[in-house]
């Protein structure tokens, strides 16, 4: 099964981090993305920006954008790593990143397609 783990975050989330040690925080992550690798469960994984994020929505049949990632959440979506492993897997490997101690950590499930 193929599982999305959605890394989320805010300004105190970061600032926490970059406290840490900011190359501690990015080796945290190549080791769990290798470790992933050579089980064979890793996809792909990328960061999210916040620059020129938009959010569009319609009503009345009008898009209306306003700039952000923000909806109603005080976090913002910051990055994601697909994995094709159990639900266990995905839960182990999501509280080993270094956001899981201050932002929460979403797993979800990716449905195949027939």
């Amino acid at each position: 099964m193929k599982y999305m783990l959605l890394i989320y975050g805010n300004d105190e989330t970061w600032k926490q981090l970059h406290e840490t040690g900011i190359d501690a925080v990015m080796e945290q992550h190549r080791v769990v993305t290798e470790e992933a690798k050579a089980a064979g469960e890793f996809i792909e994984s990328h960061p999210l920006t916040t620059q020129r994020a938009r959010i569009v929505q319609l009503q009345d049949g009008v898009a209306t954008v306003t700039d952000g990632p923000f909806t109603e959440a005080k976090e913002v979506l910051a990055g994601y790593y697909l994995l094709e492993c159990s639900l266990e897997r995905a839960t182990e490997l999501a509280g080993r990143l270094p956001e899981a101690p201050y932002s929460p950590i979403e797993i979800r499930e990716v449905p195949d397609e027939d």
